[in-house]
């Protein structure tokens, strides 16, 4: 008789808590839920010192970590190369200035300990893990700096956003902005492993937040036949009027929401032979457990 499939373990994170306060109570609730693993959070946020609190009991049951932010912000210090008027540059400006090896490493440096010390001083644990809003943790200088720093970090690790155009293509989502988020984190890759710094093996989750189908068909596709080391990046939030003023991602958080708290998402994870895991899970898949 064949030994029955062991359920594949694979994380769920939550990005941008903290960006408002709907969508820190929706990935709040979704924890405690057992329906994330994993929080990315954005300590630049004004939002962070209360919504770090939110966290407290939940840091065993979910992986929570810093959610870089580079772009559309205030800093939390002055960058007179970066930020001149005191916010910093859209996406395209700091792609631009990264490729061309124009960000002042010193000034980003500074940007990211100081997100680091403010995530500790409001959570008073350090981040499990660093990543970046928009993926920027990948760009050129910035990479770098995030890597000396998470080797600092106690048993940390790095979300990396590579995966391999054949299985972006297979599933057919968002195919543009998957390949060129893929492109742009395979110098971090190369880095991360010449390091030796743990980090997940696979990524999915981009999506173009104007699909037609709804979100349960596009989940089912990012865990369809889940690679080993998967990470699965979401957005789940309940929109207000904070959200609304600072992104325009919106009701498609709310969408899902609604989805990942609901009866069809467990129903789906079952059927595509996996289990919601921490990143310790992924890093030893011989003694994987569900969350928490």
């Amino acid at each position: 008789m064949a030994k029955p499939q062991q359920p594949r373990p694979v994380v769920l994170c939550a990005d941008d808590y903290a960006i408002a306060p709907g969508v820190s109570r929706a990935i709040a609730d979704l924890i405690r839920r057992d329906r994330l693993t994993a929080t990315s959070c954005m300590a630049i946020s004004p939002f962070w010192p209360e919504h770090a609190g939110w966290l407290q009991t939940l840091r065993e049951r979910a992986d929570i970590g810093l959610h870089l932010t580079l772009t559309d912000a205030a800093p939390l210090s002055a960058m007179p190369h970066l930020a001149p008027r005191g916010r910093l540059p859209g996406l395209g400006r700091l792609l631009a200035l990264a490729l061309l090896r124009r960000l002042d490493a010193t000034e980003i440096a500074g940007e990211v300990d100081r997100q680091i010390d403010r995530f500790v001083s409001n959570f008073g644990h350090p981040p499990d893990y660093i990543d970046g809003h928009l993926h920027v943790h990948q760009l050129p200088i910035v990479r770098d700096i995030v890597a000396d720093r998470v080797r600092s970090l106690p048993n940390a690790y790095v979300r990396v956003c590579t995966e391999p155009a054949s299985a972006i293509l297979r599933r057919g989502i968002a195919v543009p902005r998957a390949l060129v988020i893929s492109a742009l984190g395979k110098g971090f890759r190369r880095q991360i492993d010449r390091a030796r710094i743990p980090a997940n093996r696979r990524f999915a989750g981009v999506r173009d937040f104007d699909e037609r189908q709804p979100y349960r068909a596009l989940m089912r596709r990012f865990l369809y036949s889940a690679p080993p080391g998967l990470l699965v990046m979401c957005h789940a939030g309940i929109a207000d009027a904070d959200l609304a003023a600072v992104d325009r991602v919106t009701t498609a958080r709310d969408e899902e929401y609604r989805y990942l708290a609901s009866d069809e998402f467990p129903a789906d994870l079952a059927a595509a032979g996996v289990v919601l895991s921490r990143f310790k899970a992924l890093a030893a898949p011989e003694t994987s457990s569900a969350a928490g």
